[in-house]
């Protein structure tokens, strides 16, 4: 039971954060570049998605989104 419930808990847990790229990852390759950042939030500046983009590789994946979000860095919505 109790194997059961952190299973599902993680698979859970891992939705969340593959959602979490879907809002803003309009093309849907799993990846959200700075203009997808643009489009739904303005107000972020170049210099923050940078700083968002933890690997260096120009696109935030669902965890440099998660970590952004948790930071603040990122609003929840859009």
């Amino acid at each position: 039971m109790k194997l059961y419930l952190l299973t599902a808990a993680t698979v859970l847990g891992l939705g969340t954060v593959a959602m979490a790229s879907t809002d803003l990852d309009t093309d849907g390759d799993g990846a959200v570049t700075w203009e997808e950042v643009q489009a739904g939030h303005p107000e972020v500046t170049e210099e923050q998605f940078i700083a968002m983009d933890a690997n260096g590789d120009g696109a935030l994946d669902a965890d440099e989104l998660a970590a952004a979000r948790e930071g603040g860095q990122l609003p929840e919505n859009g």
